[in-house]
């Protein structure tokens, strides 16, 4: 078999064009597992993720655990994976990372991705593409945001390999 007829024909360098918007197939519903057991794993400490008394308590800003927001990151880019990851060579750069809504149990991330630009590389079988992502939840509030670039491959070397 072919490794062309493995993978999309699209997600090519050449396929990224400045100004593109790519709105992600799949949504993906945060549940309290999500949280309470990444959280933990990644040794966060802060109890607003995993008390649910204290935060009833404390007379704060919320009410209920907010979901960490490493996790509310990694969610966003995971859907966005399969459109601009599935050629990635190499990840580059993650950066301008902005949670600017909080995420609870319950709520549903959709990702969005913007192609910002694109430029050579050091290779010539691949080129630099620079994405902003965006994830919004159901109710179509921006939550995450942020900007990655990457190596990805150019069909013309790799597309019929």
């Amino acid at each position: 078999m072919k490794l062309a007829a493995l993978t999309s024909p699209d997600g090519y360098f050449e396929h990224f064009e400045p100004g593109m918007l790519i709105r992600h197939a799949r949504g993906k519903t945060v549940t309290e597992m999500d949280n309470v057991m990444l959280t933990n794993m990644v040794m966060n400490t802060a109890e607003g993720h995993f008390n649910e008394d204290a935060m009833r308590r404390a007379g704060g800003i919320f009410t209920q655990r907010v979901v960490f927001g490493g996790i509310n990151l990694s969610m966003v880019l995971g859907l966005a994976a399969q459109d601009t990851a599935e050629h990635c060579l190499m990840e580059l750069t993650l950066d301008k990372i902005r949670l600017s809504h909080p995420v609870f149990h319950g709520d549903t991330l959709y990702a969005f991705t913007e192609v910002v630009g694109r430029e050579a590389a050091d290779r010539e079988d691949a080129g630099i593409v620079h994405f902003r992502h965006y994830g919004i939840n159901q109710d179509d509030k921006l939550c995450v945001q942020t900007e990655r670039k990457a190596l990805i491959k150019r069909k013309s070397h790799w597309g019929e390999k």
